[in-house]
């Protein structure tokens, strides 16, 4: 899977608009690291970054690509991707407290 690694950090794609997420959409998990649309959301061509999502991620609901952003995370870090009402955020696992039962 093709990433975009810079000082250690990989570029992660989330929507922080409200309404539809992105990653929580059914989208593949590597269109969340795709380096072409890391560029094109990078220089604000949302509507490039659509028809770029519609023609390499056929069938895929594109209603949060006009929101995306580029989040940076430590290369090795785990995380997911939380959601709420559309919104997107990351939660690391190194910042995560788990409850034992």
């Amino acid at each position: 899977m093709n990433k975009v690694i810079r000082d250690g950090k990989v570029a992660v794609l989330i929507s922080y608009g409200y309404g539809v997420g992105f990653g929580s959409c059914g989208i593949p998990i590597e269109a969340i690291f795709d380096p072409k649309l890391v560029e094109l959301v990078e220089s604000e061509d949302f509507d490039g970054a659509v028809k770029y999502v519609e023609i390499t991620y056929p069938g895929v609901y594109t209603g949060g690509v006009g929101d995306l952003v580029v989040v940076w995370i430590n290369e090795g870090e785990d995380f997911i991707i939380t959601e709420y009402d559309g919104y997107e955020g990351i939660q690391l696992k190194s910042k995560t407290e788990w409850i034992t039962a």
